[in-house]
């Protein structure tokens, strides 16, 4: 048996293979490229997450930083004050020592009248009953622990009203 079909035949449109590989290669290309956009952008915002959190820590460091160079400034301040009052303290008892080595050392019949101390040296002044005063005075310092280079600088006989005495200078250095 023959059929024959009497329906109006569709026309089917027949694209030609070339297009439908081209519009999927096109297509895939774009899933492609949207999905690395993604991730770049994606990339991009860890960074900048990232160097804010850096620039953070920086400041932080910074902050720190600046309170170190504060403590050794202040440390460098409190070592100079320190080192100060030690010399404050070793120096307090030079005058001391000078004030009772040259009067514990006074013999009868020696006066001083003028006692000064500059840069180590001290400068005394007096007067002197006899000659042998003066020398005992002198030997007494000479002989003493804490002191160096008694030089008698001048000995004069004068006279204190109807009285005849040496006027004396001498010098000496005091260790510390």
């Amino acid at each position: 048996m023959i059929r024959i079909n009497l329906l109006p035949t569709k026309k089917v449109l027949k694209i030609p293979p070339v297009f439908i590989y081209g519009t999927m290669a096109t297509a895939t290309l774009i899933v492609v490229f949207i999905v690395f956009t993604f991730y770049l952008f994606g990339k991009v915002s860890a960074m900048q997450t990232e160097l804010s959190n850096k620039g953070k820590r920086l400041e932080e460091l910074k902050t720190m930083i600046k309170e170190v160079q504060n403590y050794e400034k202040d440390n460098e301040e409190f070592r100079k004050k320190t080192e100060i009052i030690e010399q404050l303290k070793k120096n307090q008892i030079v005058p001391l020592r000078l004030l009772d080595e040259v009067s514990g050392m006074l013999p009868k019949g020696v006066w001083l009248t003028l006692l000064n101390e500059k840069s180590g040296v001290t400068n005394i002044e007096g007067y002197a009953h006899t000659n042998n005063d003066l020398v005992t005075y002198v030997q007494n310092l000479k002989g003493s622990k804490y002191l160096t280079d008694v030089m008698l600088i001048e000995s004069r006989q004068a006279a204190i009203d109807e009285f005849e005495v040496y006027k004396f200078k001498l010098t000496f250095k005091i260790k510390i």
